[in-house]
């Protein structure tokens, strides 16, 4: 039993986006376990996308043993060939971070609003609860895949783009 708890923590670990907190919470802990993006932004929190590889297969023949003849040009025994499938990387996997909204803002009152701004841009088709449901995990991923995010994990950039969270001030 013991030992199906710890599995399951290790893994729920796992699970978690990678958040650095401002202070030395526990979650600051968090980010050195889990691989974030290289030199995260103190106090940021971070999502990730990953694009699968693209593998192509080749099926070629390869001779074992060349055909040999006599001296007149008359084939004694024929050529022996094998057949090997290779698998060859064509595209490398690619991990993209990005920036989000950390958890501890995404209350009931943001993902309420969240739901409200993607329903008057026709992207969220339920009722508004201020639940993080599949329903509205459907509809961010809609929502930035038109602007080339494939998550539904919502990231700081559209956040902002639905006026969730302020734009940084430009000090002059």
């Amino acid at each position: 039993m013991r030992k199906r708890t710890l599995i399951g923590l290790t893994g729920g670990l796992m699970l978690l986006v990678a958040c650095q907190a401002g202070s030395d919470r526990q979650d600051t802990l968090l980010v050195a376990r889990n691989a974030g993006p290289p030199n995260p932004e103190p106090g940021a929190c971070y999502g990730k996308t990953t694009s699968p590889a693209v593998i192509e297969t080749v099926t070629e023949q390869v001779l074992v043993r060349a055909a040999t003849y006599d001296d007149t040009g008359g084939l004694i025994t024929p050529a022996v060939y094998h057949t090997e499938t290779l698998q060859k990387i064509v595209t490398a996997r690619v991990d993209s971070w990005f920036k989000t909204p950390c958890r501890m803002t995404m209350d009931t009152q943001f993902v309420a609003s969240l739901q409200r701004a993607l329903k008057v841009r026709g992207v969220y088709f339920g009722r508004v609860t201020g639940q993080m449901d599949p329903r509205t995990k459907r509809a961010i991923r809609r929502f930035q895949a038109a602007r080339g995010l494939e998550s539904d994990t919502l990231s700081l950039e559209n956040a902002r783009r639905l006026g969730l969270v302020a734009y940084p001030r430009e000090d002059a």
